[in-house]
């Protein structure tokens, strides 16, 4: 029997995204601000953050409220990531200083850094190092991780180097890898930079490398400044220089962001955060951005199913083939695909029903070698036997 996907199932797919930065950066309060929670502590003291917490942040997107509109949906679901709010990082971590130890084992297990950074003066909140220098900063926490990839792939030469030796292909392939990583590391670069062909990085991903992490910047500015460094960066001097510096190391972007507005917002109902944002002269904190930041870095897309019950983004990872992105809703899916209607967001809402966008030829019939693309609203065919 053919079927089409029922939206009842929800989605194992989550990545996780882990919060770092120096003591007293804002951290812990971006971390309430963007999971709209109060577990972790905010207060102004080093270590104040001991054990990870963990909040799972929805994705904002200005495409699933038409789309329900248009096909009567009584729910929406949007796609979410997990952020995780990791203890603060002092000089010395990669030789367990502080909760060094903790630190680096807690990022070894997200897949994205959102390295929050201090962009704001304020003799009230203690900077542990006696001033507030965002690049100082930046670079005293690639240090720690780039150490402490060095001290691993330098143990990992030594197995390998003796394996290579024996004869075993798979060493000698990993030797090559580690034998340009070890001079980039110890010319003070982070694995991300590394230039490796594609064969070389899929090696790298077994090192489990805590500066081959993607990274994005957050500069936490003062609320009354953000307005006026989100409408130009570049006279707001130490955001201009994160952003300078997150180009040329990481190839990354650098957001901007009030974690104290954002963490005023949480208490106020909807028409009130509009108001309150209002009168700081901005239309949003920047944390939506900064979720969007982390979807974009971890190579996210989106795709929408919507009927009479639900609208639901759903997650995947770009080059995703339609039977996997079915299998994202169900294992059935892609274990009996057949087919998938697909039809852009754009069209769909364009034409104002899905028969409309049928008859004018917008719904097009894909099979298993589609790849899905962000913003695909999708109904899957699909047959299981038994």
């Amino acid at each position: 029997m053919v079927r089409r996907a029922d939206l009842g199932y929800r989605p194992l797919f989550m990545l996780k995204a882990g919060i770092v930065g120096l003591p007293n950066v804002g951290k812990s309060t971006l971390f309430n601000a963007v999971t709209r929670t109060r577990k972790a502590q905010a207060e102004n003291y080093p270590f104040c953050t001991i054990d990870p917490n963990i909040g799972v942040v929805s994705v904002p997107d200005d495409r699933l409220a038409p789309l329900a509109a248009l096909t009567g949906s009584r729910e929406t679901i949007p796609t979410v990531i997990e952020f995780v709010d990791i203890a603060g990082l002092v000089k010395g971590a990669s030789e367990g200083a502080g909760l060094g130890n903790q630190f680096l084992a807690n990022i070894r297990e997200v897949d994205a850094v959102v390295q929050v950074v201090r962009c704001f003066e304020n003799d009230d909140i203690i900077h542990e190092l006696g001033s507030v220098d965002p690049i100082r900063d930046i670079e005293i926490i690639n240090t720690e991780l780039i150490l402490a990839d060095l001290a691993a792939t330098q143990k990992r030469h030594a197995s390998r180097e003796k394996r290579a030796k024996g004869g075993d292909k798979e060493a000698a392939r990993e030797l090559a890898v580690i034998e340009k990583l070890l001079p980039h590391l110890e010319d003070g670069r982070p694995a991300l930079s590394l230039e490796l062909s594609a064969e070389e990085t899929i090696l790298l991903r077994d090192f489990f490398l805590l500066s081959a992490k993607r990274t994005i910047f957050a500069c936490n500015v003062a609320e009354d400044q953000l307005a006026g460094a989100l409408e130009n960066p570049g006279q707001h001097p130490m955001v201009a220089r994160v952003q300078e510096f997150a180009a040329a190391s990481h190839g990354t972007e650098a957001v901007i962001i009030s974690a104290l507005i954002e963490e005023e917002l949480v208490s106020l109902e909807a028409e009130e955060a509009t108001e309150f944002l209002a009168d700081m002269g901005v239309s949003d904190s920047g944390a939506t951005a900064l979720v969007q930041g982390v979807y974009r870095l971890l190579n996210l897309r989106t795709f929408l199913t919507s009927n009479g019950k639900e609208t639901h983004a759903w997650t995947i990872v770009g080059g995703t083939k339609a039977p996997a992105a079915a299998g994202v809703i169900h294992t059935d899916f892609e274990r009996g695909f057949i087919a998938a209607e697909v039809c852009s967001h754009q069209d769909l809402v364009e034409a104002g029903s899905r028969s409309a966008a049928r008859d004018t030829g917008r719904i097009r019939m894909e099979g298993k070698d589609y790849e899905v693309l962000d913003g695909d609203v999708i109904e899957f065919r699909f047959n299981v036997q038994g």
